[in-house]
């Protein structure tokens, strides 16, 4: 088992983020959500300084598309990034407090249209306090910049792709729902199960337990091995809103997986066709 992450620079430790906040290259982003649309009143009551703040929902989604939640088109991503004052060539670090669900969703978006050197804050931001480390509530408006998108269609993948790809040897199929949810027991879609082929690794799995840390190397190569997925095969994650399965890809990004594709739809979209199969 390997005692070390194939690619330890897509975390960022506090210590990391302390040290060199006041590049002008580096943009750290709050991406504490909550549902109700309350994720800003907590950037606004204290962040990390020099922080900006960014809405995976609000700032990277499409409201037009009828499946909810799905990647926004280039320029509303390019214009959110803009605001942020994040422009090509720079390197970001994202964070928040519930499990790095919303921080790896963001980092899915911004890999997905050319961004590359974007990192997650191991341990967000409970650890950023619990080693007392300062928090600002002071709003600072960046110098707006310029983002040019370049969408790598590798790492999204569409309901008819997904179809495409089913029965392939070359592709594992990973469903990171809950295991009640991958054995139709339970779920909010109009059809209950999992996509045929796909294993099913719960997302709850690849942090430490209660807290906000990746699981160890060792650890997540387990669960991968277990699930028998390789490097050599296409790995294409997914769930229901496409949060989950962003986080997945970051892991195995960790790991050093290099072929891994969401489906972004997922089974909010796969749930509902009545003309796509499924398995319980």
């Amino acid at each position: 088992m390997p005692a070390a992450y194939a690619r330890p620079e897509l975390l960022a430790s506090v210590d990391w983020v302390a040290e060199n906040i006041t590049r002008a290259s580096l943009r750290v982003v709050d991406c504490r959500w909550r549902p109700d649309g309350s994720g800003a009143r907590l950037f606004a009551s204290g962040h990390i300084p020099t922080a900006v703040y960014l809405d995976w929902a609000e700032d990277f989604t499409d409201p037009t598309d009828p499946t909810p939640y799905q990647l926004a088109g280039p320029e509303k991503v390019a214009a959110a990034l803009g605001r942020a004052g994040i422009g090509d060539g720079m390197t970001v670090v994202l964070y928040d407090d519930t499990g790095s669900l919303p921080a790896a969703r963001i980092w899915w978006s911004l890999q997905a249209y050319g961004l590359d050197s974007v990192r997650i804050l191991d341990g967000g931001w409970p650890a950023w306090r619990e080693t007392g480390r300062p928090a600002s509530a002071a709003h600072i408006a960046p110098e707006r910049a310029s983002f040019t998108p370049r969408a790598d269609p590798s790492r999204r993948l569409s309901t008819s792709d997904v179809r495409a790809l089913l029965g392939s040897d070359r592709v594992d199929l990973v469903d990171v729902r809950n295991p009640a949810e991958y054995a139709g027991q339970q779920g909010s879609s109009s059809r209950l199960g999992h996509i045929p082929g796909s294993v099913n690794l719960p997302v709850v799995l690849l942090t430490e337990p209660g807290g906000q840390r990746f699981q160890p190397p060792a650890v997540l190569a387990r669960l991968v091995t277990e699930k028998g997925l390789r490097r050599s095969r296409r790995i294409v994650t997914y769930d229901g809103t496409g949060v989950g399965a962003a986080k997945a890809a970051f892991a195995l990004a960790l790991l050093g997986f290099t072929n891994v594709a969401v489906y972004d739809a997922g089974w909010a979209e796969w749930g509902e066709r009545l003309d796509l199969p499924l398995n319980r």
